[in-house]
């Protein structure tokens, strides 16, 4: 994290000790399970069992063995270094629930964007979402077994995403996978807030 480092010796730019992160994505991209596998504690989860009322609803293709679904949000927390505590608050991925978003992300720093390459489509509305409101995010390409992998580029041009936008691999079942994605999402972030604050002292001069 030498670059959040560097921002912070800088003295333009202070990561907050507390730092809240969004962790969206399609139905069944794997938020429950990022958040699962990276918690230092025991995740809060509200998932309930799909039932037939999903029917003609929530799109299953491509996840058919899917038996729960997030209704609310999911909570967990990781420490990074000596000072900062991530908190992560996984996001509903069914529209349905989208009207939870707005509580959800107030006061984050940014957000992790889970795409899934079976459904790369569904990751249309928690970018369009994240580029409103000019949230910083990362996508990571959750790597599940037996899906067709693409190169980051090809995924890159398929989400039509901004070159700054950082895209990376990641295996959401493991710890050290996901904490690289949160690590580079905070970098990102903070690169945006120096770059913010660099453009204002400038326009000010």
């Amino acid at each position: 994290m030498d670059s959040v480092r560097s921002s912070r010796d800088a003295g333009r730019v202070r990561l907050p000790k507390a730092i809240k992160i969004l962790v969206a994505g399609g139905f069944g991209a794997g938020k429950t399970t990022l958040v699962g596998a990276v918690s230092e504690i025991q995740p809060l989860r509200t998932e309930e069992t799909l039932t037939d009322r999903g029917v003609g609803v929530d799109d299953l293709s491509g996840v058919e063995s899917k038996q729960t679904t997030t209704v609310a949000m999911d909570f967990g927390r990781i420490t990074i270094g000596d000072a900062y505590r991530l908190y992560l608050f996984g996001t509903p991925g069914q529209e349905r629930f989208w009207f939870l978003w707005d509580e959800l992300a107030l006061g984050a720093l940014g957000a992790v964007v889970i795409a899934d390459t079976r459904r790369l489509a569904d990751c249309f509305p928690s970018l369009d979402y994240f580029e409103r409101r000019q949230t910083p995010f990362v996508v990571a390409v959750n790597c599940f077994d037996g899906a067709r992998r693409y190169d980051l580029d090809e995924v890159r041009l398929g989400l039509t995403l901004h070159p700054d936008v950082p895209v990376v691999l990641c295996d959401a079942r493991r710890r050290e996978s996901s904490k690289k994605v949160l690590i580079t999402l905070v970098e990102h972030a903070m690169r945006m807030r120096l770059g913010a604050t660099v453009a204002g002292d400038t326009t000010a001069r």
